[in-house]
């Protein structure tokens, strides 16, 4: 977006100086807010135009079957695809009975600005309608770090020249019209009306919607309440209906007064939980949010963030730009898993359904490093979330006919749902990746109780999948055939250098945590003979070497290499592996 000219560079926002219409996907995305739990994309208030509508909650997904040409075994059957829940962002705008539309009148200015500071998106925009009556309209919009089902919007709409009549029109809409599908391959079809109405019912100010997936029988509730102020008389409507309910305030205005509308919007979900349960959960937090007040929301807000800044701020001196940047990832990265709460973080976060809103191994080795150091609770929560989804992998393991624990390259539930074995299932490196990221969570911040439990848990089971997996040669070197390293284009492949260096780095890690807890060693199953064979695994761990090039290679059979010349580096080296065939490669950490 930098390359743009409606942005600036300012060290601590992103400001859009004027509206593109044609950048709607990408805005929508990089003004998303979201705290790990909801994700709502920068849809304009009113709802229209947009690119592509979307209000996420982590671990809300419809499962589709897989279909394939032929089947084979071990492919799996069901996917999982993340799904666009019940849109509580919207606030319809009427001028004297004239829908605002950017498309139509004259759009006279308008700006947005993330601030990553404060931790919302605002919104100024002048508009004249079609009839010429010219309006003021600001936004304020927030997720909370700190209430995570919550999210809220001020809506604040002022005539500018003549007295003029106001109607605003706050809106829960579940099913609403989705684009038809892209052509990226990141983007699945989206699934038809996932959601099958079960409650609905509307009180005063407020608003209240129960459905549920028609596949993965997952319960999803939303409910909005509102503050409204402005001049009296301000009259307001409450209509409900299966998949949708309004509110609607409509008054006079002259040009120096307001109508202000304050959206509380709370969700909850189960898979497990009655209707009344999860009803009475979006309720609860409703009321909650309305009790602190939208004040007292923006100042935890920014308190939140205050004390993230204190830990992770990175100053960069000279280029501008770059530390635009790192603050804006470092914020969202933040926001895909503050409050994700063992559950998963999604490759896109809560931005948008790319990629399905699977997991990949994209989160324990360019998520969590972050995370560990800056917000280790939002690490350990991702961990549990993996080992609670290990009697899966477990199982996946044995279908493979493989021990230990075989962990899903894609996933939202636990299951894999990677169709394409080369670039699914053979990607094995994934459980060297939990395990590695548990190792570093452990070493960053001393949590012992977490490393003789779940940490133990995934070091272990992953440990067994690589023995059974790899293989000794006649000249006791062990290898790893038949793999996906991280380069998914170059699939299916013998001795990958990523994969056996993070293999080796597992083996050893299970071997010690086995050593330090000798009676949950015992409690595993893990014998003395056991835990010394992933040692002797990961010494002899075969590492290619090309001779010619001097470095390593992607994998076993390139020319010039020879497979296993050197033994997997132990941890403290600190030599390039680009200079030797013994030293460590930092891509393994």
């Amino acid at each position: 977006m930098i390359l743009q000219d409606a942005f600036t560079v300012e060290p601590w926002n992103l400001r859009e100086t004027y509206l593109d219409l044609d950048l709607l996907a990408q805005t929508e995305s990089v003004f998303a807010l979201a705290n790990g739990h909801v994700g709502w994309r920068a849809n304009l208030d009113e709802g229209e135009p947009h690119a592509l509508p979307g209000s996420y909650l982590n671990g809300v997904y419809e499962s589709r079957p897989l279909p394939y040409a032929e089947q084979a075994y071990g492919l799996p059957e069901t996917g999982q695809e993340i799904i666009n829940v019940t849109n509580g962002k919207l606030i319809r705008l009427y001028v004297n009975d004239e829908p605002f539309d950017v498309r139509y009148g004259e759009l006279r200015s308008h700006e947005r600005l993330l601030d990553l500071r404060a931790g919302v998106l605002t919104r100024r925009a002048e508009w004249v309608s079609p009839a010429g009556h010219p309006v003021r309209v600001s936004s304020v919009r927030l997720v909370s770090f700190i209430g995570r089902a919550i999210a809220a919007v001020c809506y604040e709409v002022e005539p500018l020249d003549s007295q003029t009549r106001i109607t605003v029109q706050s809106e829960l809409l579940t099913n609403e019209q989705l684009p038809s599908a892209d052509t990226d391959p990141r983007v699945p079809p989206a699934p038809a009306d996932p959601l099958s109405h079960e409650y609905h019912n509307a009180t005063e100010t407020a608003v209240v919607l129960v459905h549920k997936t028609r596949q993965s029988g997952l319960r999803v509730g939303a409910a909005m309440d509102h503050l409204i102020d402005g001049p009296a008389p301000v009259r307001v409507e409450s209509r409900v209906f299966e998949d949708g309910g309004l509110v609607t305030a409509t008054t006079v205005l002259r040009p120096g007064q307001k109508l202000r509308v304050i959206k509380f919007v709370a969700y909850g979900w189960s898979g497990g939980r009655s209707l009344p349960a999860v009803r009475d959960q979006v309720w609860a937090a409703l009321t909650a949010a309305r009790q602190a007040g939208w004040d007292v929301m923006l100042a935890q807000q920014r308190a939140f963030l205050d004390d993230f800044w204190d830990r992770a701020d990175v100053e960069v001196d000279g280029d501008p730009e770059v530390q635009q940047a790192v603050r804006f990832a470092l914020f969202h990265v933040l926001q895909a898993g503050a409050r994700a709460e063992n559950r998963a973080i999604p490759a896109k976060g809560l931005t948008g359904p790319g990629y399905g809103g699977h997991a990949f191994w994209d989160t324990e080795t360019f998520v969590l490093p972050m995370l560990a150091y800056t917000t280790p609770d939002a690490a350990a929560s991702a961990l549990r979330w993996r080992h609670a989804t290990l009697a899966l992998a477990l199982d996946r393991a044995t279908q493979l006919g493989l021990h230990g624990a075989a962990f899903p390259w894609r996933t939202i539930a636990g299951q894999e749902c990677s169709g394409y074995w080369p670039a699914g299932t053979a990607a094995f490196h994934v459980n060297a990746d939990i395990a590695v990221a548990a190792v570093r969570y452990v070493d960053a911040t001393g949590d012992q109780e977490f490393a003789r439990g779940p940490g133990m848990d995934l070091l272990v089971h992953t440990a067994r999948l690589w023995r059974s997996l790899g293989h000794y040669d006649d000249q006791g070197r062990f290898h790893i055939d038949g793999v996906t390293g991280p380069d998914e284009y170059s699939a299916v492949a013998d001795d990958n250098v990523y994969t056996n260096l993070m293999a080796a780095e597992n083996l050893r890690a299970a071997a010690d945590v086995a050593k330090q807890y000798t009676e949950r060693a015992r409690d595993l199953g893990v014998s003395d003979e056991e835990s010394a064979g992933w040692r002797d695994a990961a010494e002899a761990m075969a590492i290619p070497f090309d001779e010619t090039r001097g470095v390593h290679p992607q994998a076993a059979g390139s020319p010039g290499t020879r497979s296993g010349t050197s033994p997997a580096p132990r941890p403290g080296s600190t030599r390039s592996c680009c200079t030797s065939p013994t030293s460590t490669c930092t891509a393994s950490r």
